[in-house]
């Protein structure tokens, strides 16, 4: 296998997209400063944010388009995931209004583009 192709999905955009919202969900983790310290929930958020850019990547490594577009479904269900936790973090008051809407922007922006490339990933099938 070519070095292009085992690192092909680092250039798609969704990936680069998962990168960096995981990247600033996890840093907002680290600064949480909730009463009790909800770890199992924390956990969840991490494991959530971290399986959007690892799904998409994982599917991309797989040999047919069917995989790649099940595992992009995968990862489009962590992001609804992530916005669910967010969304109860904020309305704890972990995390601030405006911090949620930046994230949710982010993350409705990458179901946006998840749904575009199952759709593409789609149409190259029905024409094979």
């Amino acid at each position: 296998m070519a070095d292009e192709e085992k690192t092909a999905y680092k250039d798609l955009q969704v990936w680069q997209k998962a990168m960096t919202f995981a990247g600033q969900v996890i840093c907002l983790i680290d600064e949480l400063d909730t009463p009790r310290k909800h770890y199992k929930l924390i956990e969840q958020l991490e494991a959530a944010v971290t399986s959007i850019p690892m799904n998409i990547a994982e599917g991309k490594g797989r040999t047919s388009r069917k995989e790649f577009i099940q595992f992009l479904y995968i990862a489009r269900g962590s992001v609804y995931e992530a916005l669910t936790l967010l969304e109860i973090f904020q309305r704890q008051n972990w995390i601030s209004l405006e911090k949620f809407n930046d994230l949710e922007l982010a993350g409705t922006e990458i179901i946006r583009m998840l749904k575009g490339l199952i759709k593409a990933i789609a149409q190259i099938n029905n024409q094979s």
